[in-house]
């Protein structure tokens, strides 16, 4: 099982990324992704959840700025983020397992994102 997240850099405030989370040992159809972001200091917080089914989750964090996706022929999940403020800078990670038992079992590579001026 591996995840690995891709896509962050530096945007403005305002600005948007979409991150990409490209998995492989296993498949969208029986677990979810979740997204998580920590900045530095800080405690990890939930951003985002897809579950096996489909359905879609989101934490307050971000919740209306961000859109989780998935192409499970690609074997990849996405977050589309938009409207970023500066205080959505840190590095955003992936990880599989359960959306409703907010479980997870494996966790991707993170990737920085800053937004900034």
């Amino acid at each position: 099982v591996q995840l690995q997240a891709f896509g962050g850099g530096l945007v403005q405030p305002g600005g948007s990324l979409r991150l990409s989370c490209v998995t492989s040992g296993f498949t969208l159809n029986y677990y979810g992704i979740g997204w998580f972001r920590q900045a530095p200091g800080k405690e990890r917080e939930a951003i985002s959840c897809i579950s096996s089914d489909g359905s879609t989750y989101y934490d307050d964090p971000m919740k209306g700025r961000v859109t989780v996706s998935r192409d499970k022929a690609k074997n990849t999940v996405y977050l589309q983020m938009d409207s970023l403020k500066p205080e959505d800078t840190a590095v955003y990670y992936c990880a599989t397992g359960s959306c409703l038992m907010d479980v997870y079992d494996y966790w991707g590579q993170g990737t920085q994102v800053t937004v900034s001026s």
